[in-house]
C-alpha cells in the first residue's frame, strides 16, 4: 500500500503514471470527472486497446458540461450511477482498478480543483483482498447504472 497527498505531490502525475501503464483494463467509479488531462491519459489508453469502463455520478455528470464534453467526443465507454436512494442520491466513490491489480482510491476527485487547491490523499492497494472487494463493487455498480442518450456502450 502506499499513500500520496496532494500537499506534497500531483497526485495526477501519479493516476496519469498508473493509467499509462495498464495492459488490459481499467475500471474507474468517479464521483466527480473533469479534469482534462486525466481525460486525455485516459483516451491515450483506450486507443492502446485497454478496455476502459468508466461510472460517473449522474447528478454530477448532469450538473458538469466539461464532464458532458470530456466524455461526449470520447471513445471512453461510460455509465451514469445513482446513490442508493436513485437519482437525486450520490456515487461518491472514487475509485480505479488497473489490469485487476491495483485500486487507486482515496478522496482526490478527477478534477482541476482538486489537483490544484484541495487537500486531498489517494491510496495504491495491490493486494488481492482490496482488488477482489473493489471490483465486486464495481460490477454490481456497473450491471444497475444507466447509459446516456440510449447510447449503446461497450
Amino acid at each position: 500500500m502506499e499513500i500520496k497527498f496532494a500537499r506534497s505531490e500531483s497526485v495526477a502525475d501519479v493516476i496519469m503514471s498508473h493509467l499509462h501503464e495498464a495492459s488490459r483494463s481499467i475500471d474507474g467509479a468517479l464521483y466527480r470527472f473533469n479534469h482534462p488531462g486525466l481525460a486525455e491519459a485516459m483516451e491515450e489508453v483506450a486507443e492502446r486497446g485497454v478496455r476502459i469502463r468508466l461510472l460517473v455520478d449522474g447528478n454530477k455528470y448532469k450538473e458538469s458540461r466539461t464532464t458532458q464534453e470530456l466524455l461526449s467526443g470520447a471513445t471512453i465507454p461510460f455509465r451514469l450511477a445513482f446513490g442508493r436512494q436513485g437519482r437525486g442520491s450520490k456515487m461518491h466513490h472514487k475509485f480505479v482498478i488497473v489490469d485487476q491489480q491495483t485500486v487507486l482510491t482515496g478522496s482526490y476527485n478527477w478534477t482541476p480543483d482538486s489537483e490544484d487547491e484541495n487537500q486531498e490523499n489517494l491510496v495504491i492497494l495491490r493486494d488481492a483482498y482490496s482488488v477482489d472487494a473493489y471490483t465486486q463493487e464495481f460490477e454490481a455498480l456497473w450491471a444497475g447504472a444507466a447509459r446516456d442518450d440510449g447510447k449503446d456502450f461497450r
